[in-house]
């Protein structure tokens, strides 16, 4: 926490201090009450940035350096691109919390949403359903998802660090944290629709408690007894403490899974693809047979390292940074681009076509989720598309030099 008594100091935003830190991922302090050491200066010709006299938010300057001292190339119209969970409301239950960002939280992410989930050990998600896709990563520790298809066929299974599960749009299901651990289990849940809300999907008891008694008994053939319905809870239960399931899931089931494919996806044993940058993991519909709507990259990157610059076709990316420090400028077409500085616990948003690149600012590895609302992953890079177009045609664009373009590239890097 930056004291008071700094809040109000004189900063000279148009300049950036680019020394290297000794700490892991802390940023450069700018504002002593001396004179910065100065390495870089971001100035465009003729333009100086005024320096802030009144109050500053100083720590939220020092998270975004480059809104406060924008690149040169910056320009134009790009909406907000980024979003903080550290910012969401809190939903806090018993058994434990959920946190989202949806068009509420980043109006232009209009086509994803996301939660962020904590049950403690033994507590569960109330059985539920609604009408969006759900595609999850854990986070921290383990869980056991239950799920039922239209078809009535069943799946249960276990997930941990690093795993995937999905259910389809109006499939009901129910997550519960196993008690491997004493703090239970954390996860990321991703949704294919930005006006998603967790306070608004379909809750079993919020069900049952709306329909009359008499009802409830024609439908489960009780006859004239109500008796069994008088615990039904007044009010949903949403995250709510319980016994751990048997560690076994086999012991879970009512009858074995019988569905045609699996609801679960052990990503964390996936070997990752090397690049030279970095690694990646893809998982679409082609791995995880479930997914048909979400597909993701898990990718690291080096320091010094960068996604490279690239874009998805039709697809808008929906963006989760799990440790570690970047920078991500986007380009919106017609001179329009804005840079963005992210770190671990931020959500980052892309239009589909929009061209970006993913750079590691920090001293350690960058890790970081690409979802995307599609069941196929696609990228076009930009180097291997130079590379692979006539020579003669990027030399009339760019102006480069023959030996440049002919060293361009013709696979594509992904993390450089």
């Amino acid at each position: 926490m930056v004291p008071a008594s700094r809040a109000t100091t004189q900063i000279d935003v148009d300049i950036l201090d680019t020394r290297p830190s000794s700490k892991p991922n802390q940023l450069i302090e700018r504002h002593s009450s001396g004179p910065p050491q100065v390495l870089q200066k971001r100035r465009s010709k003729g333009y100086t940035r005024p320096s802030i006299l009144g109050p500053d938010n100083v720590p939220l300057d020092e998270e975004n350096p480059d809104l406060i001292t924008p690149p040169s190339t910056d320009q134009g119209e790009v909406p907000n691109l980024k979003w903080p969970f550290s910012l969401s409301h809190n939903r806090l239950s018993e058994g434990g919390w959920a946190r989202q960002q949806n068009t509420q939280a980043m109006p232009a992410a209009l086509d994803m949403a996301g939660v962020n989930m904590r049950l403690k050990p033994g507590a569960i998600r109330e059985m539920h359903w609604h009408n969006t896709a759900e595609w999850a990563y854990v986070l921290k520790g383990d869980i056991r998802i239950s799920t039922i298809t239209p078809d009535g066929q069943i799946f249960v299974g276990d997930v941990s660090e690093g795993d995937l599960w999905y259910f389809p749009e109006g499939n009901p299901h129910s997550i519960q944290a196993k008690n491997t651990t004493k703090d239970g289990a954390e996860f990321l849940l991703v949704f294919d629709s930005g006006t998603f809300s967790e306070d608004t999907t379909f809750l079993l008891t919020d069900w049952l408690a709306h329909v009359p008694k008499h009802v409830l008994a024609k439908n489960f053939g009780t006859g004239t007894d109500l008796s069994a319905f008088d615990h039904i809870p007044k009010e949903a239960l949403y995250i709510f403490q319980a016994t751990p399931p048997p560690s076994d899931p086999t012991k879970d089931m009512v009858i074995p899974n019988n569905t045609p494919v699996s609801y679960t996806y052990p990503l964390s044993k996936v070997k990752p693809v090397n690049c030279p940058g970095g690694t990646i993991k893809v998982v679409d519909s082609r791995t995880f047979a479930a997914s048909q709507k979400i597909s993701a990259v898990e990718v690291t990157v080096n320091p010094g390292g960068m996604r490279e610059m690239h874009w998805h076709p039709t697809q808008p990316e929906w963006s989760f940074f799990i440790s570690g420090q970047a920078r991500m400028t986007i380009f919106a077409s017609t001179g329009n681009a804005r840079t963005f500085d992210y770190q671990a616990g931020d959500v980052g948003y892309v239009p589909p076509s929009y061209g970006h690149y993913v750079e590691n600012t920090g001293n350690t590895t960058l890790k970081f989720l690409e979802v995307f609302r599609s069941g196929k992953f696609q990228d076009i890079s930009l180097t291997q598309w130079l590379a692979l177009t006539p020579p003669a045609l990027v030399k009339a664009h760019l102006g480069l030099p023959d030996e440049f373009i002919k060293n361009l590239s013709r696979v594509k890097q992904e993390v450089v």
